[in-house]
């Protein structure tokens, strides 16, 4: 997606699944789709003929050294807030020759961010519980933290910890939000909220649960901005409209 957003997708060769789902250029293209950073393989990766791997967490010792074993140069990221994520944005953007137009993304990117913030100035803020994984029960990572926190929230845990159901109840969130690590759209909000005896929790009762598509909330590149924009409608419904995609509301508590 950063690639795309800088204009030059012609560099790509080969790409994850996960890349096409944010990229749909990708997916009618005659591209290769290759095994992620977690699962990685040398011969895919040889086969695509790369001059440079690009690869962002979470990674898995095992694949790392399959990307290692084919030779290419290679790009890891860990990006953990906004910062990185634009530092990262800036250094593919240099790498493929195209500096200025990752200095647009980066600007444009904090623009949005910054005009919803100041759309919730003076707001209450709700207390938000966002997941990035089910079982076990992990927090969303702190760049969502902060997307949270600019859309007008209060983020609850510490980014990035495993927490535990009875935790979470207690802590008797405003708005739930679940966005799983490859899941898409696909997280089972009736289902999760029953099975960990959430019946009762304040958001769960005033059916403020909510799904919003992994790649917008768990891919660190401009469609963040997307996410940004499905918590803003989850946190403040009242100034924010329901965006054309991304965000599934809890069809009942019960």
């Amino acid at each position: 997606m950063i690639l795309s957003s800088v204009g030059r997708l012609d560099r790509v060769v080969a790409c994850t699944k996960y890349c096409a789902d944010v990229c749909p250029e990708v997916k009618s293209s005659s591209r290769t789709i290759v095994a992620d950073s977690w699962t990685a393989n040398t011969d895919e990766i040889l086969s695509a003929h790369p001059d440079l791997v690009i690869a962002a967490v979470p990674y898995q010792e095992k694949a790392v050294t399959e990307i290692l074993k084919s030779g290419a140069r290679f790009l890891g990221l860990a990006p953990k807030t906004l910062a990185d994520i634009y530092t990262d944005i800036a250094t593919i953007a240099g790498v493929v020759g195209e500096p200025l137009r990752g200095e647009e993304v980066i600007a444009n990117m904090q623009q949005e961010i910054e005009e919803v913030r100041r759309a919730v100035n003076g707001s209450p803020r709700p207390r938000v519980f966002c997941e990035e994984w089910g079982k076990p029960l992990i927090a969303s990572q702190a760049w969502v933290a902060e997307l949270i926190e600019a859309a007008g929230g209060e983020f609850l845990t510490i980014p990035g910890t495993q927490q535990s159901f009875e935790t979470v109840l207690q802590l008797n969130p405003d708005v739930l939000v679940a966005a799983w690590c490859g899941a898409g759209n696909r997280v089972p909000l009736e289902k999760i909220t029953h099975d960990r005896g959430w019946s009762e929790m304040r958001a769960v009762k005033e059916n403020r649960v909510y799904c919003i598509n992994d790649e917008f909330l768990n891919t660190p590149a401009p469609t963040l901005i997307a996410g940004l924009h499905a918590l803003a409608a989850a946190i403040h419904p009242e100034r924010f409209p329901q965006p054309p995609q991304g965000l599934r509301c809890i069809q009942s508590s019960r």
